[in-house]
């Protein structure tokens, strides 16, 4: 699943596709790809009541139970995606396990509710707010006064105290990520008595319950060094419900206690283990027992519905064999020739072809286990706090002018979008209406019309505005009467897009071009099946779960089938590499082998005919016409998967091609790079790619589709602006005003001539839009705050740098009897209420 991106302090935000999601309010972790996606507890602040900004899309589904329903005691093992950096959030390397422990052993003074609002949080304060608005803000904490650190001391004023100069950003040796909020504060003076801590502020900040949230004990916050080293793998004390108890770097896991100095209520469990188990062995791990935790993607969600159903079907380990998975893609034909070659009379052919047979019978047997595992597993739902994008790099080339921007934005379809997405989960398919609130939040408003809906014609239209015509690609340059060339565009740039058109050659890695009828088909060979994470087999005939399609690297959902005319890879099959008959195309099959056993080659040819009549009709007969006609219905269905030859075939709901056929202008033609995360996880994110750039081509655009590795996906290419499209997610927040005017910021020089982004990576902003985030930061009331937001968030689609299409779902496996834990949505955990049901009221869990 998920792609992340490095995370960042306070305000910066990860990339997951990818992720993933807010963790901390003091962190915005960079960007969630895919799959993406990070993830984790929100927290902090207070909000101002009700507002009439609209229902909450999706609740959140945590298999909610009253704490008398929950048992005393259990161990509950949650996974993460790696072993924690660091233990302070507030350093750069901060991740989503950070988050999630300190969430857990930390205060937070404010955390988020169901809808994304700040709520404060009684077992640390009694009452927070703004005693005094000139002439200087100033706020009141009256803090809990049974709050107290493991250590025995009160939590109270040295730790704001302490908190507060470390992240201030005037002592240069603490090293820190971000600390927007903590610069505004003037002082911090104990009030009337020990429980009291009063903030008084330079400049008025909004976003002030965003502060302390977590607190750390001055231990930690008190010097550089126990600061910048101190907390990376412990902390001197806690004070939440648990406490760190022990980590194990080699077995991946960190465990927290019950805290027996804790005031709240008592936590439900004994102990709450985190486990480091990447996404794509979360399967396995949940099929053997080893998690009760886990968040997972689409193909997960769907393996476990599968393993379900089968159970109740009575299928399965005991029953009869499964019709999906590495023993699905064996077909009778397909066998009988793999019988054939391992029988036949050419050894070596035969030695791979059984060491083949065995390997793909203990993928069989393994998966059939592991379904067996995965029956009674219950998948909890809902909408993550963040929302996919397409980004558009406004830095240069076509996209620097707003009018090709506006158009690649007209031309989506917003909802078909969103509905391939989260449509065949069950979830609300609605397209976002804002950039910097989701649906349910105070500040949301649907501000999507200050750019316009989906209009090829006005799509159209833009472009000719812009000067890109029909016949705009064999035009001189110079000829162009209307619009303008894009601003900022280099003679390298050129040559790069003019370089990156022509694909099909040696080094054509994961470039395919939408439009062009000689895109690269990818070479047939031996397909592979992983299973539990682990590539499985090799060579003629294996357990692949799919095979693989022309141009495409992505597998088949469970249950998928194959296309028309497509056959299972088996050693022998027609007119493939491996067919080594006479007049096949594989290596031997014009050579005559002089082989001492004559009849096992007879056999071995009259089985080959044989498995080509199952081919057929299934009865054994196929005539010349049916084959023809099967070939034409596999040629079509590909046409149809690759986009559609020009004019024949297009998909259901594409436009046709526009009578002149892509645009172009001064002799260049209107392309635009496409980078797409190729990764085992990012299957969903390629499959809205693709349809974007169905999209953009019913209008005239042309895209050149790059897959790029994971890990290289966000430093190589999003960060450092190597693209013209992409796709990556944020974050959702209760703190826009602070958290997202880094990522709209508009970009400004730096004194060596480069950029400064900070984490806008579409290259797009105006003075309009800073103003307005530097209005609602400073302002307390909190009606004109949010009004000054929805603003600002009109203007930024005006802009049209970045599109938001659907809101990212949130799938968590856990086993049917915990309790209080799942898909939160935006709500913080509460970990003392987390556990496992007690028996009589933990009725069967329906399967999503």
């Amino acid at each position: 699943m998920p792609h992340v991106g490095v995370q960042r302090g306070r305000a910066s935000r990860a990339i997951r596709t990818v992720a993933a999601i807010r963790t901390v309010a003091s962190l915005r972790s960079v960007a969630l790809l895919t799959s993406g996606v990070l993830a984790l507890p929100a927290l902090t602040g207070c909000s101002s009541g009700d507002d009439a900004a609209g229902a909450v899309v999706a609740p959140q589904d945590i298999g909610a139970a009253a704490r008398p329903q929950v048992a005393d005691g259990g161990t509950l093992r949650w996974a993460v995606d790696a072993m924690p950096q660091t233990l302070n959030v507030f350093q750069a390397d901060a991740d989503a396990a950070t988050a999630r422990i300190t969430g857990a052993v930390l205060p937070s003074l404010f955390t988020l509710d169901e809808r994304g609002r700040p709520q404060r949080n009684p077992d640390y304060l009694e009452r927070a707010e703004i005693v005094q608005r000139e002439p200087k803000q100033v706020v009141l904490y009256k803090l809990n006064q049974k709050a107290v650190w493991s250590d025995g001391r009160e939590v109270g004023a040295p730790d704001f105290v302490a908190q507060w100069r470390a992240l201030s950003g005037r002592d240069t040796a603490y090293w820190t990520a971000r600390n927007a909020g903590y610069e505004r504060i003037e002082k911090i003076e104990k009030g009337a008595n020990d429980l009291e801590v009063k903030v008084t502020f330079a400049k008025p900040y909004a976003d002030w319950r965003a502060l302390f949230s977590p607190l750390y004990p001055k231990d930690v916050t008190g010097t550089p060094d126990a600061f910048n080293d101190g907390a990376r793998t412990r902390l001197k004390a806690t004070a939440g419900p648990f406490l760190l108890k022990a980590s194990d770097r080699d077995k991946g896991t960190f465990t927290l206690a019950r805290n027996p100095r804790w005031w709240g209520r008592p936590s439900k469990l004994d102990e709450l283990v985190f486990r480091a188990v990447p996404r794509d062995k979360r399967v396995a791990a949940l099929a053997d027992g080893s998690l009760d935790v886990a968040e997972i993607d689409r193909s997960g969600a769907d393996r476990i519905t599968l393993a379900e159903r089968d159970r109740e079907a009575g299928r399965g380990n005991d029953g009869p064999g499964l019709s999906h998975g590495p023993g699905a893609a064996i077909t009778p034909a397909s066998a009988l020739r793999s019988w054939a070659v391992a029988h036949g009379s050419d050894e070596g052919r035969a030695e791979t072809e059984l060491r083949a047979r065995k390997q793909t019978r203990a993928a069989v047997e393994r998966y059939a286990e592991e379904q067996a595992g995965l029956a009674g597993l219950s998948i909890r739902k809902s909408l993550e706090p963040a929302y996919t994008q397409l980004a558009l790099n406004g830095s240069s080339g076509p996209l620097a002018d707003e009018r090709v921007r506006r158009a690649v934005a007209r031309a989506l379809d917003r909802q078909e979008l969103a509905e391939i997405v989260l449509k065949p989960l069950g979830l609300p398919a609605r397209p976002p209406g804002s950039h910097l609130a989701l649906a349910g939040q105070p500040a949301y408003a649907d501000n999507s019309g200050a750019l316009g809906g989906q209009d090829t014609h006005e799509a159209q239209a833009l472009l000719g505005d812009a000067g890109w015509t029909p016949g705009g690609a064999r035009q001189k340059p110079g000829t162009t009467k209307a619009g303008s060339k894009a601003s900022g565009a280099t003679a390298d740039d050129d040559a790069k897009r003019e370089g990156a058109a022509d694909v099909g050659g040696p080094n054509d890695e994961g470039t395919y071009i939408v439009g062009d009828d000689k895109g690269r088909r990818a070479r047939p060979g031996p397909g592979l099946y992983s299973l539990g994470g682990t590539k499985v087999g090799e060579g003629s005939y294996y357990a692949d779960e799919e095979k693989p399609r022309p141009g495409s690297d992505a597998q088949d959902e469970p249950g998928e089938q194959d296309e028309p005319g497509e056959q299972d890879g088996a050693a022998g099959s027609d007119d493939k590499p491996g067919d080594n008959r006479p007049g096949g195309s594989g290596p031997g099959a014009d050579t005559h082998v002089l082989a001492p056993a004559r009849a096992a080659a007879l056999q071995e040819v009259a089985l080959m005919r044989q498995a080509d009549a199952l081919d057929g009709t299934g009865h054994g007969h196929r005539d010349e016409a049916g084959r023809k006609k099967e070939g034409e219905e596999a040629r079509r269905n590909e046409a149809q998967r690759q986009g559609g030859a020009p004019g024949a075939y297009a998909p259901k709901g594409t436009a046709a091609p526009m009578a002149g056929g892509p645009l172009g202008k001064d002799g260049k033609p209107l392309s635009l790079r496409f980078v797409l995360p190729s990764g085992a996880g990012s299957e969903q994110l390629r499959a809205v790619g693709d349809r974007i750039a169905q999209m953009l081509r019913a209008v005239g655009i042309s895209t050149e589709i790059s897959k790029v590795a994971d890990e290289s996906y966000f430093k190589d290419h999003i960060a450092s602006g190597d693209f013209d499209l992409a796709l990556y997610s944020w974050p959702g927040t209760a703190y826009p005003a602070t958290d997202d005017r880094p990522v709209f910021a508009k970009p400004e020089p730096a004194s060596d001539g480069s950029l400064v982004v900070e984490q806008n990576y579409t290259r797009i902003g105006t003075d309009h839009i800073d103003q307005l985030f530097d209005q609602a930061v400073g302002e307390l009331d909190e009606d004109e705050a949010r009004d000054l937001v929805r603003k600002a968030d009109a203007r930024i689609w005006a802009a049209a740098g970045s599109i938001p299409l659907y809101q990212r779902p949130q799938l968590v496996a856990v086993k049917p009897n915990v309790a209080n834990a799942g898909a939160f949505g935006f709500a913080a955990p509460h970990f003392q209420d987390i556990g496992f049901k007690k028996a009589e009221s933990a009725p069967k869990e329906s399967k999503k």
